[in-house]
């Protein structure tokens, strides 16, 4: 992992925590992929591995987060999904070239051919995209309870009533905010 930038927020579903590489988007928002190289990086820690990237395929896959951003928060709040979001997600979709293979223990991963390129890893992010968009996998979308995040994520907990996109960030920064409110109001509580 190159220092100097802040980790990555990974979670189990591929194209959620693409669009977690941008975070913070309604505070002081945090660019988790501001190089090419950093893209590499992501992709490669995702099971993506890809050589290199250009300026120009950093570009495309900022424009895949944000179209998968602005889709699955329309469908979380049960909104008419933007077409502009729509169309970036299908033509990366259909542009990525990548093999879906069975794992011995029974999973679904991704291989990309050994000539790969970041369309490729796109293409694999945009179909993922594709799968919890249309409500094909067990769970549901939801936002992120924070006022400063609201991310999308998809929420598999067997009440899916989860809050927080990451309750090691997210969640940990709300529920500190209340205990010291609390706090401040009631002073005498902590003796």
């Amino acid at each position: 992992m190159r220092t100097g930038f802040p980790d990555f927020r990974l979670g189990s579903v591929l194209a959620t925590s693409f669009t977690g590489t941008l975070s913070e988007r309604h505070g002081n928002a945090v660019e988790r992929i501001p190089t090419p190289q950093r893209l590499v990086d992501w992709l490669a820690v995702n099971g993506l591995a890809v050589d290199s990237c250009t300026t120009a395929q950093l570009e495309l896959a900022r424009a895949l987060r944000e179209s998968i951003h602005a889709a699955a928060t329309a469908a979380a709040v049960q909104d008419a999904l933007p077409a502009s979001a729509v169309q970036v997600i299908n033509d990366r979709s259909a542009q990525g070239r990548a093999a879906a293979i069975l794992t011995p223990e029974g999973e679904r991963r991704w291989r990309l051919g050994s000539a790969s390129c970041v369309e490729d890893a796109l293409g694999v992010i945009a179909a993922d995209a594709i799968s919890v968009i249309a409500g094909e996998r067990d769970g549901k979308l939801a936002l992120c309870a924070s006022p400063t995040c609201q991310a999308a994520f998809f929420d598999t907990s067997q009440s899916r009533t989860r809050k927080w996109c990451d309750m090691n960030t997210c969640g940990n920064r709300q529920k500190k905010a209340r205990f010291n409110a609390n706090q401040r109001r009631n002073p005498r509580s902590a003796e």
